[in-house]
């Protein structure tokens, strides 16, 4: 059976260790490098920036590209994998290399708050225009004459809203819009974003693929149409990722799977057990029917992570004693790490309003279920 064909858990093993760059080690080692060397001057003007040829050290080693095949044999129809210092870096530079002045990008109202900064900072000096989107609406509503780029965000970062992907991107491809997806909730595992149709799929490896809080890391997986121009204009821009870094995601890479699936159970359970308590309103989480999109993610989804939020009753005052009550989660940005944390959450909305208000977001971890009931359990009688 050729690498192409093996099931998503082999290829989580597999991918990116060729032996050509590993010789006899299990794993490619850590290659930290500025400068390489060559024989002589031909070899030097022979030398090409692509995945697999030493060149420079801004253009990566075995280290850097063996976790770049790693993620893009996850991704059927990927041509390749550009790596990025963050997922933040990922997103921004994405954009830059799709848009240009004039052009409309469309972004849900829903999205990552660092993206719409970039959105109405950025890209607004360089006359490039976002309109902001209901993430529930329909593409043939949205798209205009100077659209070129419709970004995803599917579940909403903070309100969970599932999108439906495969019909906006037919209908964007229709326009000859380009389609970014963040896929970092769900990775290509639980949602094979290429395969929907998304024509550039963009991770935070910081989250699910590090797995264990120690690095930042961005990816954009895309297809033949875009992978070159994505590569190149990581190199424009000078971006560096650290051979270490690399490295760590490549090893939290080959547990990602079993990680995804401790995380999914425990957060199903607690968020069951959290929508029986009276002082929980409304539960985002795209498994339970109050979350917007919850047949979508029936349809299109292989499974749930362990991020979701959901609605406390009462004022800020009682989420910030509910917050600072708990002992197991701690309170934080990112997540995807084997740690449990938790963020009160407040979304910012120009033309849509979010499900609820009010909101707590949850990341749940490795820990035993039963010990993160139990301190969710004291968390509750602190507020009443």
């Amino acid at each position: 059976m050729s690498k192409d064909k093996h099931r998503p858990a082999t290829k989580l093993v597999e991918g990116g260790r060729r032996k050509a760059w590993r010789g006899p080690l299990v794993n490619p080692p850590v290659e930290r490098t500025s400068t390489i060397l060559f024989e002589n001057a031909g070899e030097l003007r022979g030398s090409k920036p692509r995945l697999g040829q030493y060149r420079y050290g801004l253009h990566g080693t075995a280290t850097h590209w063996a976790l770049a095949e790693a993620l893009t044999v996850l991704e059927p129809g990927a041509a390749g994998t550009a790596l990025f210092s963050s997922g933040l870096q990922a997103i921004t530079s994405v954009l830059l290399a799709l848009l240009k002045p004039g052009d409309e990008l469309l972004v849900p109202d829903s999205v990552y708050g660092p993206t719409r900064k970039f959105c109405d900072t950025v890209l607004k000096r360089l006359g490039i225009a976002t309109r902001y989107y209901d993430p529930l609406a329909s593409a043939s509503d949205l798209i205009g004459e100077s659209t070129r780029v419709l970004f995803l965000e599917s579940p909403g970062s903070l309100t969970m809203e599932v999108q439906d992907v495969p019909g906006l991107c037919a209908t964007a491809r229709k326009h000859g819009v380009v389609t970014i997806l963040d896929n970092t909730w769900a990775t290509p595992l639980l949602f094979p974003a290429l395969a929907a149709g998304v024509d550039i799929s963009i991770l935070a490896v910081t989250k699910y693929v590090g797995g264990h809080a120690d690095l930042l890391l961005g990816s954009a997986t895309a297809t033949g149409e875009h992978y070159d121009r994505l590569q190149t204009i990581s190199w424009d821009l000078g971006n560096n990722v650290s051979a270490d870094d690399a490295w760590l995601a490549s090893r939290g890479l080959r547990t990602m799977g079993l990680r995804l699936k401790h995380h999914e159970e425990s957060a199903l359970r607690i968020a069951g057990w959290l929508k029986e308590q009276p002082k929980v309103g409304a539960m985002l989480h795209p498994a339970f029917e109050d979350c917007p999109g919850h047949e979508v993610w029936k349809r299109d989804f292989k499974g749930s992570s362990g991020l979701f939020s959901f609605e406390l009753l009462g004022d800020r005052g009682s989420r910030d004693r509910f917050l600072d009550a708990l002992k197991l989660f701690g309170i934080g940005y990112s997540w995807g790490g084997f740690e449990s944390l938790v963020l009160p959450v407040d979304p910012y909305r120009t033309i849509s309003k979010p499900p609820a208000s009010n909101l707590v977001r949850l990341h749940i971890g490795l820990e035993d279920p039963d010990d993160l009931i139990d301190d969710l359990s004291a968390a509750f009688a602190a507020i009443i």
